[in-house]
C-alpha cells in the first residue's frame, strides 16, 4: 500500500492541542521543566554530541515537568493490549487455532518463514555454504510428512531459546568476515513462554511452533508439552513477580538444575507461590530471602511439569507491571545501556525491535516483534513518512518526539529520550552509526550495542540523513471512542 503524503492538520502537536481542548485525551504532553537544566557532565570522546550525564536516565527526566505523570494507566494499557491483538494480524492468538490444521497451512506456515535468501551465505570462516548442506538443511523441514490433519499440541518454553528459520543450528552471514548476523536467527522465546507445536523436523530435534508473536523452529529440548488447559492456563493468576531488570536469574541450586541459574529477561512474568510453607525449604534453600516462583522444566519423555524455584529478592523484579511513564520508560530503557547488540536476539541479548518491546513488556505493553510489523503496526498512534515529505516537515517531526516515542528507519528503531541544545536524543540497540567529524569526513562508528546519539546528525551515507530515512514514527497514548 502506498501512503498518501500527510496534510499539515495530522500533524501531532495540532491533533494533540485539539484533543486535549476538547477533554478526550488523559496523555499529557511532555515539556521541558522551566527549572534549570542538570549539568551535562564532561563531555565524552568520540559519540558527537555526547556527555556524561547523558547516560543516566535521571539527567533526561529531571529536564521534564512531568515525568511522573502516566502515559497510559492501567486500564488504557489493556485496552492498547486488546487494540494490538485484535487489529495487528503479526499478533497471534494460540489459543484460538482449530483443533485441525490442513497439511497445506501447516507447509504454508513453514514455507512464509524457511525460504532459502537469494543472497550468498557464508559460514563462520568464510566458506561459502555448499550445495550439499543446503540440501540437508531443507530436507530437515520434512515437508513430506506433514500428515493431511494436523492437531496442534502444546507446550511451555523451558529456558531461554532461539527461534531459527530452519531447523539447524548452523550459523550463515551473507558477509565474509561479520558473523554477528546470522542469517537463520529469528528471534528468542523465555522461559514461561506459550507455544502450539504444528510440526517437527526430521531429525526430531526442531519443533515449528506458533507464539504469539512470532512463528519459527525452535530446539526440541526447550519445550515441554502439555495439555492445552495447563499450558495456556500458566501464570493466568496471580500474584506475579516482573522481572524490570535487564535480566534476572534464578537462584544457583545443584538439586534441580534445571532452573538453577536460569535466565529471565525483562518483562518475563512469573508466578509466585504465595503459600509455600515457610519453613520448607526449596531445592536445598530456605526461601526467606526470596520468591517462590513457578517454573515449567521438561521431563525426559519431554512432558512439561511445573516445579518451585528461588528467584533472590536482590534480584530486579516487582510485583506487578510497572506504571507507564516518562521517568519509568527512562529508567527502565538505560538497564540495557552497553549491553552487546544481538541480532535476532542471538548472545543471550537482544536487537533494536526486541529492546523496545522489552522496555514496553515490562510495563504490560504489548508490541508486534520485528521492526517492519511494528512501524505499521494499526493499533498504535501512527505518524508515517513518504518520499513526499519535505525536509522541513520532518525536522519538525523530530522536534516535536516525547519520550517513549518509537522512531523507525529501514531496518531500525530508536526510542526518544529528549531534547537538548537544539538536538533530539534517542537511546537504540545499534549495530552501527555514523556521523560527520570536526575533520568534515564521516565516521563510520562500530557502536553494536545498546547507545545514547543524537538524532540530527545520524547519517544513513555521505548525503541522507537518518531523518530522511524515517519511515514512521509511532507513539503510545490513550484512545477514544
Amino acid at each position: 500500500m502506498i501512503l498518501a503524503s500527510r496534510e499539515p492538520r495530522r500533524h501531532w502537536p495540532r491533533r494533540l492541542t485539539l484533543a486535549l481542548a476538547l477533554g478526550l485525551l488523559a496523555v499529557p504532553v511532555f515539556t521541558q521543566a522551566a527549572t534549570p537544566a542538570p549539568d551535562p557532565g564532561a563531555p565524552l570522546p568520540y559519540v558527537i554530541g555526547l556527555h556524561e550525564a547523558y547516560l543516566t536516565p535521571d539527567y533526561w527526566a529531571a529536564r521534564l515537568d512531568n515525568a511522573d505523570a502516566p502515559i497510559l494507566d492501567r486500564a488504557q494499557i489493556q485496552a492498547q493490549n486488546a487494540r494490538m491483538r485484535a487489529e495487528d494480524s503479526h499478533i497471534q492468538d494460540i489459543a484460538a487455532l482449530p483443533a485441525q490444521l490442513s497439511a497445506t497451512q501447516v507447509r504454508d506456515s513453514i514455507g512464509a518463514l524457511s525460504s532459502w535468501p537469494k543472497r550468498a551465505l557464508y559460514d563462520e570462516k568464510g566458506q561459502a555454504i555448499a550445495p550439499g548442506l543446503r540440501t540437508a538443511i531443507e530436507a530437515n523441514l520434512d515437508l513430506d510428512a506433514v500428515p493431511a490433519q494436523v492437531a496442534p499440541s502444546y507446550g511451555l518454553v523451558v529456558k531461554r531459546a532461539a527461534l531459527r528459520t530452519f531447523p539447524t543450528r548452523q550459523r550463515v552471514f551473507s558477509t565474509v568476515g561479520d558473523t554477528d548476523i546470522d542469517r537463520f536467527q529469528e528471534s528468542a522465546l523465555f522461559p514461561g513462554d506459550k507455544v502450539a507445536v504444528v510440526h517437527r523436523s526430521a531429525d526430531d530435534r526442531w519443533l515449528f511452533v506458533h507464539s504469539e508473536r512470532y512463528s519459527a523452529w525452535i530446539e526440541a529440548d526447550a519445550v515441554a508439552s502439555g495439555d492445552k488447559a495447563t499450558v495456556l492456563g500458566y501464570g493466568a493468576k496471580g500474584p506475579y513477580r516482573i522481572v524490570t531488570g535487564a535480566t534476572a536469574h534464578t537462584a544457583y541450586t545443584p538439586e534441580e538444575p534445571r532452573v538453577s541459574r536460569l535466565q529471565l529477561d525483562m518483562g518475563v512474568r512469573l508466578p509466585v507461590l504465595a503459600d509455600w510453607p515457610a519453613a520448607e525449604p526449596v531445592n536445598g534453600q530456605q526461601a526467606h530471602a526470596s520468591w517462590v516462583v513457578q517454573l515449567p522444566v521438561r521431563e525426559a519423555d519431554g512432558r512439561l511439569r511445573l516445579v518451585p524455584a528461588l528467584l533472590p529478592r536482590s534480584q530486579d523484579t516487582a510485583a506487578d507491571y510497572l506504571p507507564l511513564t516518562p521517568r519509568l520508560l527512562l529508567q527502565q530503557s538505560f538497564k540495557f545501556l552497553g549491553e552487546r547488540y544481538g541480532w535476532g536476539h542471538d548472545y543471550d541479548t537482544r536487537d533494536c525491535s526486541g529492546f523496545v518491546s522489552e522496555i514496553y513488556r515490562s510495563f504490560g505493553v504489548l508490541l508486534p516483534r520485528n521492526t517492519s510489523a511494528q512501524a505499521i503496526s494499526p493499533a498504535l498512534d501512527r505518524l508515517p513518512f513518504t518520499s513526499k515529505d519535505s525536509k522541513a516537515v520532518r525536522d519538525r517531526a523530530v522536534t516535536d518526539l516525547q519520550v517513549g516515542d518509537l522512531v523507525y528507519i529501514p531496518g531500525h528503531v530508536m526510542m526518544a529520550i529528549g531534547h537538548v541544545d537544539g538536538r533530539t536524543w534517542v537511546i537504540h540497540d545499534t549495530a552501527g552509526g555514523s556521523w560527520f567529524g570536526a575533520d568534515g569526513k564521516r565516521v563510520q562508528a562500530h557502536l553494536n550495542g545498546v547507545s545514547v546519539t543524537p538524532l540530527e546528525p545520524m547519517m544513513a551515507s555521505d548525503s541522507v540523513r537518518y531523518i530522511d530515512r524515517i519511515t514512521n514514527i509511532q507513539r503510545l497514548r490513550a484512545k477514544n471512542p
